[in-house]
């Protein structure tokens, strides 16, 4: 049996990635979440946290010796050096796990959600990429509604992503998720049919 091909799935905060993720997971598709690689990284015991602890000092770990993103997050938002001194150092180890997790799927195709899949080059480990798409205005209304946060941080974080032009120049395939969940769940059913007719993620 030939090797699954990859679809890069991803899209912007409050975009509906993880519940369309969700979905193709309830399909029967291996889901591989960067997400859950990032934070496996920096775990207690794991390498990448010492490294961490050691820059930036002791006041980015909690008093259990995990990490704490969010004193983490303050030390590098404003500072592009610590930023890509961070990133160098974690995107190879996520690159690892991810592979390992994708090298162990069993479906016609395998998925990797990442909300950084182009600015982190991920993009590279798939053969297809999906992008979930939705009005910006939408974006930062599901995300304060959802995380409980001001409108100003999502904004933020929005200017911290990459740019829609950016991920719209990187898709073979757009989902515009600005309907209820049940007409997603029928887009992602759709894309399911298309992607198991591709060989190599192509069509």
């Amino acid at each position: 049996m030939s090797s699954p091909w990859v679809l890069g799935l991803t899209g912007g905060i409050g975009s509906g990635k993880t519940a369309a993720a969700a979905h193709f997971a309830s399909l029967g598709v291996h889901v591989v979440d960067a997400d859950l690689a990032a934070r496996w990284v920096v775990e207690p015991g794991r390498p990448a946290l010492a490294r961490i602890a050691e820059h930036f000092g002791p006041t980015v770990l909690r008093a259990d010796g995990s990490l704490d993103r969010a004193a983490l997050r303050e030390r590098i938002f404003d500072v592009p050096d610590e930023r890509r001194w961070l990133e160098a150092l974690l995107h190879p180890l996520i690159g690892d796990e991810l592979m390992a997790d994708l090298g162990r799927a069993e479906s016609a195709y395998a998925i990797l959600v990442s909300p950084l899949l182009i600015e982190s080059g991920q993009y590279r480990l798939t053969q297809r990429i999906l992008l979930v798409d939705v009005p910006e205005q939408m974006q930062i209304q599901r995300t304060v509604a959802r995380d409980r946060v001001p409108e100003e941080q999502v904004h933020a974080i929005l200017k911290a992503q990459a740019r829609r032009e950016d991920r719209l120049v990187h898709a073979d395939d757009v989902l515009i998720n600005d309907r209820d969940l049940d007409w997603l769940h029928r887009e992602v059913e759709r894309l399911h049919r298309f992607y198991l007719t591709l060989k190599g993620g192509q069509s």
